[in-house]
């Protein structure tokens, strides 16, 4: 399994180092099953794709980014989600390092006692992240070459 960089509990770091694995995935979900409050989980898992951008296929995203400013960020983000929605938990993970085709590099995970809470909440999360924080990712292609990647 992959190394979760640990920071104090008032702002915890989504930084993973390499891909986010399943197994890491499936413990995260199965640690709720004793919360029997909670009625709805969403789940949103960000992969990398094998695009092809000038004749060229994608075989990695190596992500990097301000780690500090981002977990800043991030911590404002959840505060606003929490107080936005009613929620139970929310649970945040990024890929730092290179990514593979195919592997997993964001999940966002969020619960409540109705699924309409958790839904809009993850939606929220996923395109704030996407705006707002400051990761980027350097599209590897299979020739090695590399640029960096656009979001859309």
């Amino acid at each position: 399994m992959r190394k979760v960089f640990e920071t104090n509990d008032a702002m915890k770091n989504i930084f993973v180092n390499g891909a986010i694995e399943p197994a890491f995935i499936a413990d995260r979900i199965a640690d709720h099953s004793h919360k029997t409050a909670i009625g709805a989980h969403s789940i949103f898992l960000g992969q990398v794709r094998a695009d092809h951008i000038d004749g060229k296929a994608v075989a990695a995203i190596e992500y990097t980014a301000y780690e500090a400013m981002a977990n800043e960020q991030m911590h404002r983000i959840r505060e606003e989600t929490f107080a936005k929605y009613p929620l139970s938990c929310m649970h945040i993970y990024h890929s730092l390092g290179k990514v593979y085709v195919g592997e997993q590099c964001l999940f966002v995970f969020t619960s409540a006692a109705h699924r309409h809470g958790a839904i809009e909440a993850c939606e929220e999360v996923v395109e704030r992240i996407k705006q707002e924080l400051p990761i980027w990712g350097k599209e590897i292609f299979g020739d090695e070459t590399h640029q960096w990647k656009i979001n859309t």
